[in-house]
């Protein structure tokens, strides 16, 4: 019996020893404050392992922003929506560059950053002026800056007629080549010839999409595009004359040759516009042997008259049916003067019957059109021009514009139609 009144006691004792282990609290440490150079103070309060940030490099951040009586002015974290910008460019206040930059993805720090690193003596919605200013910051993950594509030996320097030069960096033979017309989405990042980063969308993580022959780019890039196959990768060396320009852009300065790493991803091929509905419809004709067929009819627009400032829409058929020009799918209209021999001679003739906001069907014999001798590639000798046209505006070019077509001039006096 005492055996087991003594085998009892051992367990016991046994048990609560284990216990007073088992809750004995682990002790934790106190996070370290920290004082920079600057005056800025912060401790970190949790612990990441990511890797820490670059001047350049998108960061993401989530943030709790107080002033020294605890009223919270801003938080990102309310919102549930991080808070992006580009690290040591001067897009955030200087505390928030100098902390960011001592962070690693996965922490969280406190931090108290005085006046002059802050908003200074100048008040900004509900921060007086000289506050310091109290953040919780965590960085959540970042994107370093691209870097300017490596070029070896083996890669060629291609120069085109007008300047621009391309070196291929990743080949695809059987990729899809552009036509005019398709819309691309590439990917890209923009250098100065320095080396600065002035744009990417590599960075944002989103690809950028245009028509191509829309002229909505530089004409570096309308160029430089049309050499390259989808999957394919390339360095664009563009001369400022095929870039901004003379006046520079932004942050690019006047006179800026620019470098584009491009990654051509897709090429979607442009959807050919349906050609006007002209069943029942009149066709007539003129002396001369042109043919139209009013298919939107504006009796209250005005009519074209010689010397007017044209804009319109076209899209152009051969007799077979096949489309060999538009500007309806690049959302473009075409411009010109009329009477001034800068169009065919059908297009002369057929416009200055229509008002503006109609919309006809041209049928233009060889003769008002490119005759004998056509228009390679595409058209040729002796051919029949079928033209569906809609007028967009038409106006006197020595009286300002009342609308927003005539901002831009797009006309070309050497391409007739």
């Amino acid at each position: 019996m005492r055996k087991i009144v003594f085998l009892l006691l051992a367990l016991v004792v046994s048990f609560t020893s284990f216990s007073q282990k088992k809750i004995k609290k682990k002790k934790v440490k106190k996070p370290v404050l920290v004082s920079t150079a600057s005056g800025l103070k912060y401790s970190i309060v949790q612990k990441g392992n990511g890797a820490q940030p670059q001047a350049g490099d998108l960061v993401n951040v989530h943030y709790v922003g107080r002033l020294t009586n605890d009223t919270i002015f801003d938080s990102s974290v309310e919102r549930g929506q991080p808070f992006a910008f580009k690290l040591g460019v001067g897009q955030v206040i200087k505390g928030w560059d100098e902390i960011v930059a001592l962070l690693h993805v996965g922490d969280k720090a406190n931090v108290t950053i005085p006046p002059d690193l802050a908003y200074g003596s100048n008040p900004v919605g509900t921060i007086p002026a000289n506050s310091t200013l109290l953040f919780e910051v965590e960085l959540l993950d970042m994107i370093p800056a691209p870097k300017p594509a490596a070029v070896t030996k083996s890669m060629d320097t291609i120069t085109t007629a007008s300047g621009l030069k391309y070196i291929m960096l990743k080949k695809n033979p059987n990729g899809v080549l552009p036509q005019k017309g398709d819309k691309l989405t590439v990917h890209y990042s923009g250098f100065l010839t320095d080396g600065q980063l002035f744009d990417s969308s590599v960075e944002r993580a989103k690809p950028f999409e245009f028509k191509i022959g829309a002229s909505r780019v530089i004409k570096g890039w309308e160029e430089g595009f049309t050499y390259l196959r989808q999957g394919e990768r390339a360095k664009f060396i563009i001369p400022h004359a095929l870039a901004y320009g003379e006046k520079g852009m932004g942050i690019i300065p006047a006179k800026s040759d620019l470098i584009f790493d491009v990654e051509l991803l897709l090429v979607t091929p442009r959807k050919a516009p349906k050609p006007y509905d002209i069943a029942g419809l009149e066709v007539k004709t003129t002396e001369s042997g042109l043919k139209y067929i009013r298919v939107k009819e504006n009796p209250n627009g005005p009519l074209v008259v010689p010397g007017n400032v044209v804009m319109a829409h076209y899209t152009g058929f051969l007799e077979d049916s096949t489309m060999f020009d538009s500007t309806v799918d690049l959302g473009k209209p075409f411009q010109f003067v009329i009477g001034k021999n800068q169009v065919i001679k059908g297009w002369e003739e057929a416009f200055l019957l229509m008002r503006i906001g109609e919309k006809y069907r041209i049928i233009i014999p060889p003769a008002l059109a490119y005759g004998e001798k056509g228009k390679a590639p595409a058209i040729k000798p002796n051919s029949t021009l079928i033209f569906d046209v809609e007028i967009m505006s038409a106006f006197d070019p020595v009286k300002p514009k009342s609308d927003d077509h005539g901002g831009h001039d797009h006309s070309d006096p050497n391409h007739k139609h």
